[in-house]
Protein backbone atom coordinates (compact mmCIF):
# COMPACT_ATOMS: atom_id res chain seq x y z
CA UNK A 1 0.00 0.00 0.00
CA UNK A 2 0.79 3.87 -0.14
CA UNK A 3 -0.19 6.57 1.09
CA UNK A 4 -2.21 8.93 -1.00
CA UNK A 5 -2.72 12.03 1.00
CA UNK A 6 -2.33 12.98 4.51
CA UNK A 7 -4.03 15.97 6.49
CA UNK A 8 -2.90 17.88 9.70
CA UNK A 9 -5.17 19.25 11.66
CA UNK A 10 -3.92 20.91 14.68
CA UNK A 11 -0.80 20.32 13.66
CA UNK A 12 -0.48 16.84 14.19
CA UNK A 13 1.80 15.77 11.77
CA UNK A 14 3.90 19.10 12.01
CA UNK A 15 4.50 17.35 15.85
CA UNK A 16 4.98 14.13 14.94
CA UNK A 17 7.62 15.39 12.14
CA UNK A 18 9.44 17.26 15.14
CA UNK A 19 9.15 15.45 17.92
CA UNK A 20 8.12 11.58 17.02
CA UNK A 21 9.69 11.38 13.67
CA UNK A 22 10.26 7.99 14.38
CA UNK A 23 6.77 7.39 14.91
CA UNK A 24 6.09 8.70 11.69
CA UNK A 25 8.89 6.91 9.67
CA UNK A 26 7.41 3.50 11.65
CA UNK A 27 3.82 4.24 10.06
CA UNK A 28 4.99 4.76 6.72
CA UNK A 29 6.85 1.19 6.68
CA UNK A 30 4.14 -0.53 7.75
CA UNK A 31 1.87 1.38 5.23
CA UNK A 32 4.49 0.14 2.54
CA UNK A 33 4.95 -3.36 3.36
CA UNK A 34 1.17 -4.11 3.37
CA UNK A 35 0.97 -6.39 0.34
CA UNK A 36 -2.69 -5.01 -1.27
CA UNK A 37 -2.87 -7.89 -4.16
CA UNK A 38 -2.74 -10.47 -0.84
CA UNK A 39 -6.34 -8.64 0.63
CA UNK A 40 -8.08 -9.36 -2.41
CA UNK A 41 -10.04 -12.02 -1.09
CA UNK A 42 -13.72 -11.20 -0.73
CA UNK A 43 -16.18 -12.65 -3.67
CA UNK A 44 -18.69 -9.73 -3.68
CA UNK A 45 -22.48 -11.13 -2.66
CA UNK A 46 -23.87 -7.56 -3.52
CA UNK A 47 -26.13 -6.73 -6.35
CA UNK A 48 -23.98 -4.61 -8.20
CA UNK A 49 -21.13 -5.89 -7.87
CA UNK A 50 -21.55 -9.94 -7.93
CA UNK A 51 -18.84 -11.97 -9.02
CA UNK A 52 -15.82 -9.34 -8.20
CA UNK A 53 -12.73 -9.55 -6.54
CA UNK A 54 -12.88 -6.76 -3.88
CA UNK A 55 -10.40 -5.80 -1.42
CA UNK A 56 -11.01 -7.88 1.89
CA UNK A 57 -11.26 -5.15 4.96
CA UNK A 58 -10.79 -8.35 7.67
CA UNK A 59 -7.56 -9.06 5.66
CA UNK A 60 -6.54 -5.86 5.35
CA UNK A 61 -7.16 -5.20 9.16
CA UNK A 62 -5.61 -8.22 10.01
CA UNK A 63 -2.50 -7.49 7.94
CA UNK A 64 -1.84 -4.08 9.76
CA UNK A 65 -2.50 -5.58 12.99
CA UNK A 66 0.65 -7.65 12.57
CA UNK A 67 2.68 -5.54 11.24
CA UNK A 68 1.55 -3.01 14.04
CA UNK A 69 2.26 -5.38 16.68
CA UNK A 70 5.70 -6.51 15.34
CA UNK A 71 6.41 -3.00 15.80
CA UNK A 72 5.48 -3.21 19.51
CA UNK A 73 1.88 -0.95 18.61
CA UNK A 74 -0.10 -2.00 21.84
CA UNK A 75 -3.98 -1.75 22.49
CA UNK A 76 -5.03 0.66 25.28
CA UNK A 77 -7.60 1.64 27.19
CA UNK A 78 -8.96 4.42 29.07
CA UNK A 79 -11.41 3.86 31.95
CA UNK A 80 -13.97 6.01 33.15
CA UNK A 81 -16.95 7.10 35.53
CA UNK A 82 -20.14 8.38 34.17
CA UNK A 83 -23.47 9.44 35.91
CA UNK A 84 -26.70 11.11 34.80
CA UNK A 85 -25.64 14.08 36.46
CA UNK A 86 -24.77 17.00 34.44
CA UNK A 87 -22.33 19.32 37.14
CA UNK A 88 -21.03 15.83 38.65
CA UNK A 89 -19.53 14.85 34.94
CA UNK A 90 -17.94 18.43 34.51
CA UNK A 91 -16.46 18.49 38.10
CA UNK A 92 -15.28 15.13 37.79
CA UNK A 93 -13.51 14.90 34.06
CA UNK A 94 -10.12 15.70 34.76
CA UNK A 95 -10.00 13.52 37.22
CA UNK A 96 -8.62 9.63 37.59
CA UNK A 97 -11.21 6.67 37.48
CA UNK A 98 -11.07 5.96 41.29
CA UNK A 99 -11.60 9.71 42.28
CA UNK A 100 -14.68 9.71 39.54
CA UNK A 101 -15.95 7.22 41.38
CA UNK A 102 -15.63 8.10 44.90
CA UNK A 103 -17.03 11.58 44.25
CA UNK A 104 -19.89 10.70 42.14
CA UNK A 105 -21.13 8.31 44.90
CA UNK A 106 -20.50 10.79 47.89
CA UNK A 107 -22.84 12.82 45.94
CA UNK A 108 -25.10 10.26 46.19
CA UNK A 109 -25.56 9.06 42.61
CA UNK A 110 -24.78 5.78 40.86
CA UNK A 111 -21.48 5.35 39.03
CA UNK A 112 -21.50 3.70 35.67
CA UNK A 113 -18.44 2.38 34.38
CA UNK A 114 -17.66 2.81 30.75
CA UNK A 115 -14.16 2.80 28.99
CA UNK A 116 -12.75 3.80 25.45
CA UNK A 117 -10.09 1.40 24.18
CA UNK A 118 -7.61 2.28 21.09
CA UNK A 119 -5.94 -0.92 18.84
CA UNK A 120 -2.49 0.91 18.28
CA UNK A 121 -0.76 2.77 20.76
CA UNK A 122 3.00 3.74 21.24
CA UNK A 123 4.85 6.49 23.41
CA UNK A 124 2.24 8.67 23.29
CA UNK A 125 0.77 8.41 19.70
CA UNK A 126 -2.51 6.36 18.69
CA UNK A 127 -3.12 4.34 15.21
CA UNK A 128 -6.68 3.55 14.36
CA UNK A 129 -6.67 1.46 11.26
CA UNK A 130 -10.33 2.10 9.69
CA UNK A 131 -11.94 -0.02 6.67
CA UNK A 132 -15.18 -0.12 8.87
CA UNK A 133 -18.57 1.53 8.48
CA UNK A 134 -18.91 5.68 8.34
CA UNK A 135 -19.92 5.61 11.83
CA UNK A 136 -16.90 3.87 13.38
CA UNK A 137 -14.35 6.92 11.75
CA UNK A 138 -16.78 9.54 13.44
CA UNK A 139 -16.18 7.47 16.50
CA UNK A 140 -12.56 7.68 16.46
CA UNK A 141 -12.37 10.98 15.83
CA UNK A 142 -14.77 12.98 17.86
CA UNK A 143 -14.65 10.40 20.72
CA UNK A 144 -12.31 7.51 21.26
CA UNK A 145 -8.95 10.50 19.94
CA UNK A 146 -10.76 13.08 22.00
CA UNK A 147 -10.19 10.64 25.32
CA UNK A 148 -7.22 9.70 24.79
CA UNK A 149 -5.73 13.05 24.59
CA UNK A 150 -7.98 14.40 27.19
CA UNK A 151 -6.71 11.72 29.60
CA UNK A 152 -3.77 12.54 28.86
CA UNK A 153 -2.38 9.33 27.19
CA UNK A 154 -2.00 10.61 24.11
CA UNK A 155 -0.48 13.93 22.18
CA UNK A 156 -1.31 12.75 18.73
CA UNK A 157 -4.01 10.33 17.14
CA UNK A 158 -3.75 8.86 13.61
CA UNK A 159 -6.59 7.67 11.32
CA UNK A 160 -5.88 5.38 8.43
CA UNK A 161 -7.95 5.13 6.06
CA UNK A 162 -8.70 3.97 2.12
CA UNK A 163 -9.02 6.23 -0.42
CA UNK A 164 -12.26 6.45 -2.57
CA UNK A 165 -10.24 4.55 -5.45
CA UNK A 166 -9.29 1.28 -2.68
CA UNK A 167 -13.04 2.15 -1.22
CA UNK A 168 -14.61 1.70 -4.48
CA UNK A 169 -13.21 -1.95 -4.72
CA UNK A 170 -14.64 -2.69 -1.15
CA UNK A 171 -17.81 -3.42 0.34
CA UNK A 172 -20.28 -0.91 0.00
CA UNK A 173 -20.49 1.59 3.18
CA UNK A 174 -17.06 1.27 4.44
CA UNK A 175 -15.75 5.01 5.45
CA UNK A 176 -13.01 6.59 2.74
CA UNK A 177 -10.91 9.57 3.31
CA UNK A 178 -12.04 12.11 1.20
CA UNK A 179 -15.29 11.57 3.09
CA UNK A 180 -14.22 12.01 6.50
CA UNK A 181 -11.50 14.59 5.58
CA UNK A 182 -14.98 17.10 4.64
CA UNK A 183 -16.13 15.93 8.05
CA UNK A 184 -13.40 17.06 10.00
CA UNK A 185 -12.78 20.30 7.74
CA UNK A 186 -16.57 20.81 7.93
CA UNK A 187 -16.55 21.46 11.78
CA UNK A 188 -13.94 23.91 11.76
CA UNK A 189 -10.43 24.67 12.89
CA UNK A 190 -10.93 23.85 16.59
CA UNK A 191 -13.06 20.76 16.45
CA UNK A 192 -12.20 17.80 17.14
CA UNK A 193 -10.07 19.48 19.81
CA UNK A 194 -7.20 16.77 19.66
CA UNK A 195 -4.01 16.74 17.03
CA UNK A 196 -5.02 14.39 14.66
CA UNK A 197 -3.19 13.14 10.91
CA UNK A 198 -5.57 11.90 8.99
CA UNK A 199 -4.09 9.55 6.40
CA UNK A 200 -5.51 8.38 2.98
CA UNK A 201 -4.25 4.94 1.59
CA UNK A 202 -4.40 3.34 -1.50
CA UNK A 203 -2.88 0.07 -3.41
Amino acid sequence: MKIAETYSHLNGLEFLLVHKPDLWENIQSVIAEVDANNCRTKVSKEKTMKGRLLFSPVDMNAAFNQLLRNKSWDESRVSYWVTKNEKLIRKTLSMSAEEQKREIEAAGEEPIFSYNQTDFIKDRVAVEVQFGKYAFVAYDLFVKHLAFYVGDRIDVGIEILPMKSLQSQMSSGVAYYEGEFYNVVRQGRGVPAVPLVLIGIEP
